[in-house]
């Protein structure tokens, strides 16, 4: 199958699902085909919390959020119902910080608030407020003072620089 716009064959995997093999830089923008770019992460792959965690920290730390977002999302698909909310929650945050540090300030500020808002519900739905130690009143106040300094239009936030601390 021909994606007519550009006159280049569809990027399928081994299911004939579409997918964009371009290469990405740090913040999951898509770069030029032959460009060196990140390596992404693998989907759907199945990890306990602690290293779900864990590597998202990692990710963070390294300025790659939107690599980050890729391993919570992950965490919400293939973990326990009752657990979905955290995860996709904390998909959010990194989401936002990948919005924030390319520029998007209206999407950056939203995603963040939005995770901040899950964290907090999920806490108080579950009575659970450090999730496998997740610090997550602290996230909260990561989240929403990250937002009002994007909104504030104060200079694009590193990525790296700007990233939480999911554990104290």
């Amino acid at each position: 199958m021909s994606d007519v716009s550009s006159g280049r064959d569809r990027d399928r995997d081994e299911e004939g699902r579409a997918r964009n093999a371009r290469p990405r830089d740090g913040l999951g923008r898509p770069l030029p085909y032959g460009a060196e770019g990140v390596a992404r992460q693998p989907e759907g792959v199945v990890r306990a919390p602690e290293e779900t965690v864990a590597e998202a920290q990692a990710l963070l730390d390294a300025g790659r959020p939107f690599h980050a977002h890729e391993v919570f999302e992950d965490a919400w698909k293939s973990g326990p119902d009752e657990e979905r909310g955290l995860w996709r929650a904390l998909a959010q945050l990194a989401v936002g910080l990948t919005h924030s540090a390319r520029g998007n300030t209206a999407g950056g500020a939203r995603l963040l608030r939005r995770g901040a808002t899950g964290l907090t519900a999920w806490a108080e739905a579950t009575g659970r407020p450090t999730p496998y130690g997740i610090d997550l009143p602290s996230l909260d106040i990561w989240a929403t003072t990250l937002a009002k300094k994007v909104e504030d239009h104060a200079p694009t936030p590193d990525a790296a620089t700007n990233a939480p601390r999911l554990r104290p």
